[in-house]
């Protein structure tokens, strides 16, 4: 995915490097390569972020509810 991006990238540079104006150049960067590629790793790497936080949700819940044998019970 990231090979995508990186090329993304590439021709988008070269696309802004040959506007007539520096302006346009950097609008042509931000408007046709960082926004669109930003939305894209945005939206692909949600399900990983939403996995990450429910293991570690499911991490803090088995440490709290867990018994570890340090506490002293009652005889």
């Amino acid at each position: 995915m990231y090979i995508v991006a990186i090329a993304w990238i590439y021709v988008v540079l070269l696309m802004a490097m040959s506007e007539t104006s520096a302006v346009t150049g950097v609008l042509t960067f931000v408007f046709y390569g960082l926004l669109p590629l930003a939305l894209l790793l945005w939206l692909v790497g949600t399900p990983i972020r939403r996995r990450r936080l429910r293991e570690d949700a499911e991490g803090v819940d088995q440490a709290v509810g867990g018994r570890d044998g340090k506490d002293a019970e009652a005889d």
